[in-house]
């Protein structure tokens, strides 16, 4: 078996802003397997400034990763403990190989184009015209729940916006949940959590900082919103914190990003503690190209989990490669009738 790994950089379609700022390029990488003839292909979808393996010496990793193939998914996996980004191209890399098809990874009635997988539109942060504009788009595409960045303008004008939104639309017509990313300043959450009630929210995302625990536990007990819990989960990789963050915290949900969190296995083990402490979750892209995307919207289906996911960020770029998901009517879809792009790995690996 040969591996090698490849850098490639996704182009914004227009500046796409949350709390930590404005982003026009995607870094990733994609790690490509070889073996008698047969492919396989992983991303390793690194987030720059949020990524607990956003560290200098990442790509040595990743040619460590290459060089050390042969150790297995498994093994890797372990040895890659504070770099899972890469812990979740491997595992990617390993089923394309094994699979059939090298986009097939997990057969379903999802990749069959019998069900679809029910998401969020998700609304990014901007001047009020701009999300405005966004929402009105989104609700012609027919999504029916979705996601706002908050936290970056003014937050009177995004209260005044999400009025403008109830004003047309009930929580029966549109299920509105918000992500703060972090923005909130502990002091000031809970006042800004009561005033966001009155809109009648799902949930609001990681309303302060990561690493706050008591802060959150008492902002969870106390919210009249429903918390979820996003970046905290991020750079904890040991099973028992991970069993006692959520005892401690005690959220409403956990929002599971592969990426970052260890790949698929890393959010099972999550996943498994939720469901043990009654933790709601749904699963959520980390701005993957389509092929980190198709990774997971496959394995996410075969979770079984009804609550609207985070897998409608496909479209957001330039150069993104061509594939069978598609999002229509607050859904997406496996399209069997379209094809990925013509030898997309031979390419990826000039």
């Amino acid at each position: 078996m040969k591996a090698t790994y490849k850098k490639y950089i996704l182009e914004f379609k227009r500046p796409s802003g949350t709390s930590r700022g404005i982003m026009t390029q995607k870094e990733t990488f994609f790690i490509i397997l070889e073996q008698d003839k047969e492919f396989g292909i992983g991303e390793c979808g690194i987030l720059r400034g949020l990524s607990i393996d956003d560290v200098p010496d990442y790509e040595e990793r990743l040619k460590w990763t290459c060089n050390n193939i042969h150790l297995g998914k498994n093994a890797l996996w372990e040895a890659l403990v504070n770099y899972p980004s890469i812990q979740f191209g491997v595992e990617q890399a390993f089923l394309s190989l094994n699979a059939n098809d090298p986009f097939l990874l997990y057969t379903s009635e999802f990749t069959e184009n019998i069900q679809p997988i029910a998401i969020n539109g998700l609304i990014w942060m901007g001047d009020e015209h701009f999300m405005h504009q966004q929402i009105q788009q989104k609700l012609r595409e027919g999504f029916t729940c979705i996601k706002l960045k908050i936290g970056a303008i003014d937050f009177e004008k995004e209260i005044a916006l999400l009025a403008s939104i109830r004003n047309k639309y009930s929580e029966k017509e549109i299920e509105l949940r918000v992500d703060a990313n972090g923005a909130f300043i502990p002091d000031q959450a809970m006042l800004q959590l009561e005033r966001l009630s009155q809109f009648g929210l799902h949930s609001i995302e990681q309303p302060i900082k990561a690493g706050n625990p008591n802060e959150m536990k008492e902002l969870c007990s106390m919210s009249p919103i429903p918390i979820a819990l996003d970046e905290e989960l991020i750079g904890i990789t040991d099973v028992t914190e991970k069993e006692k963050l959520l005892q401690i915290i005690n959220p409403a949900y956990i929002i599971l990003k592969p990426s970052l969190i260890g790949g698929f296995k890393g959010s099972m083990e999550w996943i498994k503690i939720a469901e043990k402490l009654n933790v709601k979750w749904w699963v959520t892209s980390a701005l993957e190209s389509n092929i980190g995307l198709n990774a997971i919207a496959q394995w996410t289906y075969t979770l079984d989990n009804r609550l609207p996911q985070g897998l409608g960020t496909g479209g957001l770029y330039t150069n993104n490669f061509e594939c069978p998901l598609r999002v229509k009517n607050g859904s997406i879809f496996y399209d069997k009738n379209k094809n990925w792009e013509n030898n997309l790995i031979e390419n990826i690996c000039i």
